[in-house]
């Protein structure tokens, strides 16, 4: 961003990158996927760099309300001194926590969901993913993350890109708006579970299973770490992938 400024461009969007796709290994990978896509469809975008830091959302959902609105408040002036008028983050936290609480701290931009984004892509014709079979017919579930879901109401997005893929979406019993936390909101991320009788993630596996899918479909960093340790514990890698929308995308386009 601070390169493109400098050179008196400004960007169609400012991609927000965030912790997971920063940090986590098997984030970066979906980050690398979009990234493709945005570039093969010509998206003008800038990311933030070393500018851009952790939303707060885990601070406040922990409690830690006056860390949170430090680190909210030094993206908002980062966000604010560059104009930013609008963010696509493939991560549901990051998307909730800008849309829907920067606007009291003086940070008001119109926020997408990369699921949105696709969408937008392929509804415009910009992405066009004919002759791509990879998927076609390859029966699908989609996880439905709480802050894209509930929290935002965003159910569509993610369904008609995977049926731009051709694929067979099949539903699991709790879905939508009834749909199952995978575990890891409200900061449950970075702490072992309290005890009981089965974690979240396993009870919310089994209902991915439970549909025959090849694929779970997830458009969150966190959905996608508990539901790859779910399969992971049912011990059905070789059978069952886990993968962001963008991955799916990126891969049928061959990029």
């Amino acid at each position: 961003m601070a390169e493109m400024v400098a050179e008196g461009k400004h960007p169609e969007v400012l991609f927000w990158v965030g912790c997971a796709g920063s940090y986590d290994d098997r984030y970066k990978r979906v980050i690398t996927a979009f990234v493709k896509i945005l570039n093969e469809v010509d998206v003008n975008f800038a990311v933030l760099g070393p500018e851009e830091s952790c939303t707060g959302d885990p601070a406040r959902r922990a409690g830690n309300e006056f860390l949170f609105q430090m680190q909210a408040m030094q993206n908002i002036e980062v966000l604010n001194a560059y104009e930013i008028k609008k963010i696509v983050t493939a991560c549901p936290h990051c998307f909730n926590t800008i849309k829907n609480e920067y606007p009291a701290l003086g940070g008001e931009y119109e926020v997408m969901h990369h699921s949105q984004f696709l969408q937008s892509l392929i509804n415009e014709g910009r992405l066009t993913l004919e002759g791509g079979e990879l998927y076609k017919g390859k029966k699908i579930t989609f996880h439905d993350s709480c802050y894209l879901g509930r929290s935002n109401n965003v159910y569509e997005a993610p369904r008609s890109v995977i049926q731009a893929l051709d694929a067979d979406l099949v539903e699991m019993k709790r879905c939508k708006t009834n749909g199952l936390c995978c575990g890891a909101g409200g900061s449950q991320m970075f702490k072992e579970p309290e005890e009981g009788n089965k974690d979240i993630n396993i009870e919310r596996t089994e209902e991915a299973l439970e549909t025959d899918a090849k694929v779970v479909a997830v458009g969150c960093p966190f959905c996608m770490t508990m539901i790859s340790d779910g399969i992971k514990n049912k011990e059905k890698e070789k059978d069952v992938k886990v993968l962001d929308l963008a991955e799916m995308v990126a891969e049928a386009k061959g990029l």
